[in-house]
């Protein structure tokens, strides 16, 4: 009793955590004019789309790294192509490399899919998109290596961006319907919010909660990054951070990314001085 009751103790403490972080970086720009845009270096995704004929190439490392247990994702791939104004093509893929006691590598699972901002208000209005995407399956030696999952299971999320006073918020909300003979899905939910120091560096604060209904542990990270411009075609892109609730096994995980944004039109480079 006295196990089941400190475990329930622990558990309310760690819920209490991650709401008082998702108070605080609501309130973390109250007083500043914000820039915020998820997707890479973060796991959250918002509403934008690169705009018709034109290519957002994503190449990060991203190790996550625990007690006896780490994974890096170099590269980590993710192609995305504008097709019209409002519609964005895209296809991610990691190759991992996982250290447990002996060290594995190889293809993970990839996630083809399609962004759609299906209503847009314009710089200071609302904007809300829909981004389904499909989790291939990865390989079965892939799977024995523990650097990928059978599949497929399809992710339907619901991201909105929304400039509130001098804030911009990003926040995505969704769901893994689980794959064939599969019990449980998976919910996924972000939130978003930075600040444009200059024109060229953008800093944000990310709290992500990815939770198996029914399963413990419920997966929740936050994490701090950002961009920096180096020109218009070629911008910079940080992360880092860590769990809230510990592994499987109770131990903490630590997250980092680093990469490189590259932009292209239908014509090439971006070009131009100033970004």
């Amino acid at each position: 009793m006295e196990v089941a009751l400190r475990a329930t103790v622990v558990g309310r403490a760690r819920t209490l955590r991650a709401a008082v972080l998702w108070v605080a970086l609501i309130g973390l720009c109250s007083a500043r004019t914000a820039h915020a845009q998820a997707g890479p270096p973060y796991i959250t995704n918002d509403p934008g789309t690169p705009g018709n004929g034109n290519w957002e190439i994503n190449l990060g490392f991203m190790p996550t790294i625990s007690r006896g247990d780490s994974s890096y994702q170099l590269p980590q791939i993710d192609l995305n192509f504008g097709l019209g104004e409002r519609i964005q093509l895209t296809y991610e893929v990691p190759f991992v490399l996982h250290m447990d006691g002996t060290t594995t590598s190889g293809w993970g699972n990839g996630f083809p899919g399609i962004k759609w901002r299906f209503f847009d208000q314009g710089e200071d209005g609302w904007a809300l998109s829909t981004f389904p995407q499909i989790e291939t399956g990865a390989g079965l030696l892939a799977q024995e290596r523990a650097i990928g999952s059978p599949g497929p299971r399809l992710l339907l999320p619901v991201e909105a961006a929304k400039k509130i006073g001098p804030i911009e918020l990003d926040v995505e909300a969704g769901y893994f319907f689980p794959r064939h003979g599969a019990a449980r899905g998976e919910r996924i939910l972000g939130l978003v919010i930075g600040h444009e120091f200059t024109r060229r560096l953008e800093l944000d604060a990310e709290i992500y909660d990815d939770h198996a209904i029914d399963v413990p542990p419920q997966g929740t990270t936050w994490d701090i990054g950002g961009r920096y411009k180096l020109s218009r075609s070629f911008i910079a892109l940080f992360m880092a951070g860590r769990s809230l609730t510990g592994s499987s096994d109770g131990e903490p995980q630590f997250m980092s990314y680093l990469g490189i944004q590259i932009l292209l039109s239908d014509y090439g480079l971006r070009l131009g001085g100033e970004p």
